[in-house]
């Protein structure tokens, strides 16, 4: 049996509605694109290929890959790929198991899968003969991106991380968002066996629920697009099939919103060579304290910036695209004039004013920090530095 019909009769699935919703959606981008499977071999199941897109494939400067988070896909960049395409060749991919992309069965546990997932990227790499290249990962595809250029730091030239998912320790005595909990008793027990089972355990009205339950991502294409439903019914043909990635995802996750092995754990193995940038969106519900962390510990090995997009939540890419893009383009072109070394970027001292204390004082494990925080330098540096490190229009 194919993995496109692992999916029985209940749900609404087609693949032939997704490649006809998906073209719909493509069809706003106004830069030539080429998109197409790569098949990366038995990586992880038989025969894997991997959803590809890329634009500007002629340009000479450093080339920029995208990834897209959880239950996402290639559709939810057209809001950027015009505008960061015009200086640099740009890819994107449907991460295995997500999209179009093939849906292999990962490991079961968490340490398997995320190896497996930085696998199929380097072969991926491989294939479509990429040396060195930019690579930008939005929430759970910062965390697998960071992995990657953990385990390939040749190959990263500079590393953006967008409202990255996963870096965060459960800080103690941590309660989830209202909003999280509710969904967690509505949903259950569906939920516990993996995060959209809803969506496809409601067979027939599962795009029905989609539509409702996830319109406000649809209405931030409301400016690109005619017809906004097609990114509803976009997320919906996504995730209604095999849940080969989605399953692989819930082996990471602790406490609905924190990862069993975070990131901040792990950066004395980020590469000194690794320049990084991580962007954040100021109303998102992801922490932004792991990047105060990161900068504090890594501020004298690598070049690292840390910057908030205002008026924007968790999807920054779509809720302020002229930001996100212009910021994104800029990295870019540092990194193509080598100007991301040690050094160049802002002091962790100037960031201390955009965090709230409390929240850094819950969430940071202050024997990371090589610096102890106070309350005191917050408060000295708020007012003088705060605009410092901003994203602002032009």
């Amino acid at each position: 049996m194919s993995e496109q019909c692992k999916r029985g009769w209940w749900t609404k699935y087609s693949e032939n509605k997704l490649v006809e919703i998906e073209s719909s959606i493509l069809s706003a981008i106004k830069t030539t694109y080429k998109t197409w499977f790569v098949p990366i071999g038995s990586v992880v199941g038989n025969d894997d290929k991997i959803w590809t897109i890329s634009l500007n494939e002629e340009s000479k400067n450093t080339p920029l890959v995208m990834l897209h988070g959880f239950a996402a896909g290639i559709g939810f960049w057209i809001k950027n790929f015009d505008e960061i395409a015009r200086d640099r060749p740009v890819y994107a991919i449907d991460l295995l198991g997500f999209g179009r992309s093939s849906r292999p069965v990962f490991g079961k546990d968490c340490e398997t899968a995320e190896k497996q997932w930085v696998d199929t990227l380097e072969e991926w790499r491989k294939q479509v003969n990429l040396d060195k290249f930019i690579l930008l990962g939005h929430s759970f595809g910062g965390y697998l991106a960071t992995s990657y250029a953990i385990s390939h730091p040749d190959r990263v030239r500079h590393l953006i991380l967008a409202d990255p998912w996963g870096f965060a320790e459960k800080p103690p005595n941590y309660k989830p968002p209202t909003r999280f909990r509710v969904l967690r008793v509505l949903l259950y027990p569906l939920y516990c066996f993996n995060p959209l089972s809803s969506v496809r355990g409601a067979g027939p009205w599962g795009p029905a629920l989609v539509k409702r339950m996830r319109n406000d991502i649809a209405m931030r294409y409301k400016d690109t697009l005619e017809d906004t439903s097609v990114i509803t019914d976009y997320i919906y043909q996504c995730n209604s099939q095999y849940p080969s990635g989605e399953t692989a995802f819930n082996s990471f996750v602790k406490d609905l919103t924190f990862s069993k092995n975070p990131m901040a754990d792990r950066y004395d193995t980020i590469h000194e060579s690794t320049p990084i940038t991580v962007v954040y969106g100021k109303e998102s519900w992801i922490d932004q304290s792991p990047a105060f962390v990161l900068q504090e510990q890594r501020e004298d090995i690598n070049y690292v910036k840390v910057a908030v997009i205002p008026d924007a939540g968790h999807h920054i890419y779509s809720d302020q695209p002229d930001l996100f893009n212009e910021f994104v383009r800029e990295t870019c072109k540092i990194t193509d004039n080598s100007q991301d070394k040690k050094g160049s970027a802002p002091s962790a001292k100037l960031l201390k004013a955009q965090f709230d204390y409390d929240r850094i004082k819950a969430f940071v494990n202050v024997h990371k920090v090589h610096k102890k925080l106070t309350e005191g330098d917050i408060e000295e540096d708020r007012d003088k530095n705060a605009e410092e490190c901003k994203v602002t229009p032009n």
